[in-house]
């Protein structure tokens, strides 16, 4: 193992001296200290320690301290977005009645320079007229792959999925469209995903139908990455779901079990590395320099909600870790006053977005969204991995200080 060990109190982290730079271009980004230069952190680094030492005292300093946490998750694994294009364009290429009355719409989005992007959008909208909660999913290659979608369409909710790969091929040493379009940003694969789902938001929530106040975004496995990360930036998004979404997803670097998928293996270049930006491979098996885990992500999304959804025999996804990231950001939705904002759900099988997992995502959207309680035996908070040591030691501040 490289790099310095400290303790946590002696930690005042060297990486965030960019805390405006998200979304910055790639010529305007300052250079943060390489993996070797940073200090071993065994246990899930605090997400109330500012870079200089200090501590989160008050809501108004997680706002400050949530712009240094993503400054340095985009710079380190992700890569920046360039701003939202302003021009996205939408033909409806298909409509047609189903369900008994719902409208089944596909969509084409077109936006950047010269409208060169091309995204494919479905959409499946309740009888009646709204505003409906949406759900948005990030899809590989098609549209209308909800396996309820009628089922969900009955209980009020649109029901949207979009194409990710129109604007990025899930290939390496492919530039696909949305990298084309804009040669100037570090953004990798991932990123551009999340990015392709906020431009859809920016269509879906301008349409009067749309409850723009009742916002879900989710994905399976890859799509559970891009969800949580879409979810982490974009703060219209008022429900993040990602299911089995693992390493680089709801899935912790530090804390695994079994044969779980680790940093080294999703970035090595025969496999995933073009999902993250260069830079990330460097933390491969080196994973205590990082200056941060992926509850720090999932921190961002505070206080709106987040539910994962996983599955217990899903052990390449990290079921483990994913209940030890959820422990590392439940102090931050306490401190925020949204405890009840964050959930975790198991079920056993492998891995799958199933008529399981989309149930729950929904009774836990009634429940954010209309405090309706869920059916009996479904809780949003029961940790399956009852003797699991606790991943931290920091204590968060006193709420509401």
């Amino acid at each position: 193992m490289t790099g310095r060990k400290t303790n946590l109190t002696e930690i005042v982290v060297l990486t965030v001296i960019v805390v405006a730079m998200a979304g910055c271009g790639r010529g305007r980004l300052a250079v943060l200290p390489g993996a070797d230069q940073l200090p071993v952190i065994e246990e899930l680094p605090n997400p109330f320690l500012f870079s200089d030492g200090s501590t989160v005292k008050t809501p108004k300093d997680w706002l400050r301290r949530r712009e240094e946490i993503k400054a340095m998750m985009l710079y380190y694994q992700y890569g920046h977005m360039p701003p939202a294009p302003r021009n996205v364009k939408a033909e409806i290429l298909s409509s047609e009645t189903i369900y008994g009355g719902a409208t089944k719409k596909h969509i084409l989005l077109s936006m950047g320079p010269k409208r060169q992007i091309k995204v494919n959008l479905g959409m499946i909208v309740p009888n009646g007229d709204g505003p409906f909660p949406i759900i948005l999913k990030n899809e590989g290659k098609g549209i209308f792959q909800v396996p309820i979608a009628e089922e969900i369409v009955k209980r009020g909710y649109i029901v949207a999925d979009y194409a990710r790969t129109d604007l990025d091929p899930d290939e390496p040493n492919n530039v696909g469209p949305a990298q084309a379009a804009y040669p100037d940003y570090d953004w990798a694969t991932l990123a551009v995903w999340a990015w392709g789902g906020m431009r859809a938001i920016d269509y879906l929530e301008a349409l009067p139908f749309v409850d723009k106040d009742k916002i879900v975004f989710t994905g399976h496995s890859r799509g559970g990455k891009t969800a949580l990360l879409a979810g982490a930036l974009d703060e219209r998004i008022d429900l993040v779901v990602p299911n089995g979404s693992g390493c680089g997803g709801a899935g912790c670097y530090r804390f695994e079990a079994g044969r779980a998928e680790t940093l080294d293996d999703i970035t090595k270049p025969s496999r995933f590395a073009y999902w993250f930006v260069p830079r990330f491979r460097d933390f491969a098996a080196k994973e205590t320099l990082l200056p941060f885990d992926q509850h720090f992500l999932k921190a961002l999304v505070a206080p709106r909600a987040l539910l994962s959804t996983d599955a217990l025999d899903d052990i390449w996804a990290n079921p483990f870790g994913t209940q030890q990231s959820y422990r590392g950001a439940v102090p931050v939705f306490e401190f925020l006053g949204a405890s009840e904002k964050l959930g975790i759900h198991y079920r056993r099988g492998r891995h799958d977005q199933n008529e399981e997992d989309w149930r729950a995502l929904v009774d836990f959207a009634d429940m954010v969204f209309f405090d309706k309680a869920p059916p009996a035996g479904r809780n949003f908070d029961e940790l399956p991995f009852e003797d699991a040591p606790k991943p931290f030691s920091w204590s968060p501040p006193r709420a509401g200080r």
